[in-house]
Formats: structure tokens, sequence, C-alpha cells
């Protein structure tokens, strides 16, 4: 709680409301479910943007960048999980905008309820330096992230274990926590030296 009240603060005294953004996701069975997360973007922008967040995006505030480098944004998820619409494990909910991509044998994915981490979300966690510049950021999801993402859940939803699901938490926090930590200490260092 105290996590959640400091983050809300931070974003209302940055760009005052909406302190939450919530956006239709395909859940279990393509049911669409509204997601909450806390808003990273200026309280100006709306779904007509990309539905995907890039490196240096420039809707982001700068709290909102803290927080989509360390994942507190997801936070509110935890409502998600109550809900019944997300499990603490799971394929990470797609946008509707990707809605389309689930043929060919990736609509298997739907039939698992989303959740708020497993392997793709520590595997890609930082998918937002993979895109080449200049490439069409929607059809790079499309054709190469989206297809990776889709079989490593298969592979791993197929078999997964209780102990696995464990594993995969442990491993998410790890990145989250410690290498945010890493990161931020390396930008402090890179700043210091450029004074």
């Amino acid at each position: 709680m105290p996590v959640f009240l400091i983050v809300a603060a931070a974003i209302w005294l940055q760009g005052g409301r909406p302190i939450l953004y919530s956006q239709l996701r395909l859940g279990q069975n393509g049911t669409p479910f509204r997601i909450y997360k806390f808003r990273k973007f200026r309280a100006d922008c709306d779904d007509r943007g990309s539905p995907l967040t890039m490196e240096h995006d420039d809707r982001l505030t700068m709290i909102g960048r803290i927080l989509a480098a360390t994942k507190l944004d997801e936070l509110p998820q935890l409502w998600n999980v109550l809900r019944g619409d997300m499990s603490i494990v799971g394929p990470r909910p797609e946008t509707l905008a990707f809605a389309d991509c689930f043929v060919n044998g990736f609509e298997e994915i739907l039939e698992h309820k989303p959740g708020l981490f497993g392997p793709c979300q520590v595997i890609f966690r930082h998918e937002s330096k993979l895109y080449p510049i200049g490439a069409s950021v929607q059809d790079f999801y499309r054709e190469v992230i989206f297809p990776a993402k889709a079989k490593i859940d298969l592979a791993y939803y197929s078999r997964r274990t209780a102990a696995s699901d464990i594993g995969w938490v442990l491993r998410a926090g790890y990145a989250i926590v410690m290498q945010s930590v890493i990161e931020l200490a390396r930008k402090g260092r890179s700043g210091e030296a450029t004074t």
C-alpha cells in the first residue's frame, strides 16, 4: 500500500489526474476485460496512438519513464488478479489492436488466463530496445515479436508446474528490482561523468 500511495502521489504532483490508466485487453478465451495500470503517459494522450511503448516514447512523463523501467506501472493489475481477470503467472494480455495475431495455432494461448509474470515478461523485459530504427513498429511486432512470444508461451504453459511458476515469479522479481537498481546506478554514473 505505501508503494501505491507514493506512486499515485508522484503521478498527481507531476501531471495531475488521472492517476490510473485502463485499456481493454484480451483475456481467457478471448474475452475482453479492462486492465488497470498507473498512468505513465501524459494526461492528454489517448488510445489513438501506438499500442506499444517505445524506449524513447515522447508520450512518457518523467515519472512514467521510471514506472516503465521498474514496471511499477503494472501494480494496479493486482486488482485484476483479485477480480479473476488475471492470474499471478500467465501470458501477458494482448491489446485488442493485435487480436488478429491469434491465428495458426497461436489462438491456444487464449486458453490460459493472462498473468502478471511469466517467461515472456522476463525474456522480453526490454522489448522496446528490439525494434529496428525506421521499421514499422506494429508490423515488426506482428511479424517478429508476437510470434516469438507466442512460441515461448505455448511451450511453457503446456507443461507448467507450480514450481516453475514460482521460479518465473522469482526471476521477474530479480529482473525488476536488481536490474532496475543496476540501470539507475549506471545512468547516475554516466550523468556524473558528463558534468
